[in-house]
């Protein structure tokens, strides 16, 4: 498994699937062209490329670019963006009954080592520090799994971060392990004091 300091932006959930066996980057899905509709989605992208830079691995079919043409207009120059592109390989996806529109794999039938190797080839940065991590037992001290008003304070803590108000425990515990680490989580819970006084 690689470590990549950018955040991957891939189109859906078996991307991300993929993505996952190679690397423990963090991930981002466009959910195809709901990307359009879901200021939340472009909002997070946005927010990491000024935070960490993005890798844009869409399809390389019409759509793919759609959207990664999409995102690099979004982003404009507030942030880093990286290009990673797939081959075009004829062929459908082991779960699918007919190839798509334009007969080739997308990410997710793309083995292994070659994502490795585009990744790479994109630029990723791999030689980073892996960020220090907020422990469960400590996510718990902090109040924000295990008791009563848990699920508010995990609301306020996910605003600062610009994420889902309804995340789980685990899910905001993860993100903040995998895009903040353990000196900004620091940083927000004082934000997080000072609203309350």
């Amino acid at each position: 498994m690689i470590h990549i300091e950018e955040v991957i932006v891939v189109e859906g959930k078996y991307d991300k699937e993929r993505l996952s066996k190679i690397t423990d980057a963090p991930i981002i899905c466009t959910f195809g062209f709901e990307l359009y509709r879901s200021s939340r989605i472009i909002d997070s992208i946005r927010q990491m490329a000024k935070k960490r830079g993005v890798i844009i691995l869409t399809d390389s079919d019409r759509a793919g670019f759609r959207i990664r043409n999409y995102i690099k207009q979004c982003i404009g120059k507030e942030g880093s963006v990286k290009h990673a592109y797939i081959p075009r390989i004829e062929g459908k996806e082991k779960r699918k009954e007919h190839p798509g529109a334009e007969g080739i794999l997308g990410v997710e039938g793309i083995d292994e080592k070659t994502l490795e190797e585009i990744l790479q080839k994109a630029g990723a940065v791999t030689e980073a520090t892996p960020l220090p991590k907020v422990t469960k037992a400590q996510f718990y001290a902090d109040g924000f799994s295990g008791k009563p008003d848990s699920g508010e304070k995990r609301k306020s803590l996910a605003k600062i971060m610009r994420a889902p108000s309804n995340i789980s425990a685990n899910a905001l515990l993860e993100l903040i392990n995998k895009v903040f680490g353990a000196e900004e989580y620091e940083e927000m819970k004082a934000e997080l004091n000072q609203e309350n006084l």
